[in-house]
């Protein structure tokens, strides 16, 4: 696991963008996204680029349960507000929040996500550790699922919302084992708030109560963070 330190999330953001561009030159076809807001620097590096993404696929990490890519707190509303629109792929991938039968739509996210490996994903990093939505407590075999959020997450996202109990309560999430199929892995985090994840993660136990922990496990992982991230880190 290699991390990066950075004086501001700008800087990270456009950090990150290189290690895309770096990608993305060495033949990378498929970006694993996520959304909230971490990444949106980065999506504004991004779309203020040359990139070209006609010819690329993305598969995003997760969405949330009975909201449509018309509703404005929906993550498909969101990436094609920060990515999409202004930089079109061959193909978008999310999981769809409107499913009838949502263990059918997991199912179906699986073979997508089988038939598309990812060969670059970005992850944030929530405070109690999650990665996607997958919380503490997550089986690291899990594959993509239905997720019932706990209330620290809903109490996390509140902010984009008009009122908390607006905030839905379950989301389709790519599964921890998904995640480590991924060939490389950026994952950033800033501010205070995430320094005890942080630190879990890179000098902790791996342990399902801090999911990021799995990361310990895989080959080509890099942590972009800020200082207020990082000062708990004893190295």
């Amino acid at each position: 696991m290699e991390l990066i330190v950075v004086k501001s999330q700008l800087e990270g953001a456009k950090k990150c963008f290189d290690l895309l561009n770096e990608a993305m030159a060495g033949g990378a076809k498929t970006l694993g996204l996520a959304t909230g807001s971490t990444p949106v620097e980065f999506y504004n590096q991004v779309v203020n680029s040359g990139l070209d993404f006609t010819d690329m696929t993305s598969v995003n990490l997760d969405e949330y349960v009975g909201l449509d890519g018309s509703n404005e707190q929906s993550y498909r509303y969101f990436m094609n507000k920060h990515f999409f629109e202004e930089k079109p792929f061959k193909e978008n991938f999310l999981p769809n929040g409107k499913a009838t039968d949502l263990e059918a739509e997991a199912k179906h996210y699986d073979q997508i996500i089988e038939n598309h490996p990812i060969d670059w994903q970005i992850l944030g990093i929530g405070q109690n550790g999650h990665i996607g939505f997958n919380e503490p407590g997550t089986p690291f075999e899990a594959t993509t699922h239905v997720v019932d959020l706990t209330e620290s997450t809903i109490k996390a996202n509140a902010r984009f919302f008009e009122h908390e109990d607006e905030v839905p309560k379950k989301a389709i999430s790519m599964g921890l084992a998904s995640i480590m199929k991924s060939k490389k892995i950026v994952l950033m985090a800033y501010g205070e708030s995430k320094a005890e994840a942080i630190k879990g993660m890179i000098e902790g136990e791996k342990t399902t109560a801090l999911p990021a922990s799995i990361l310990q496990d895989h080959a080509h992982v890099i942590v972009i963070a800020d200082e207020a991230a990082t000062s708990l880190l004893s190295k």
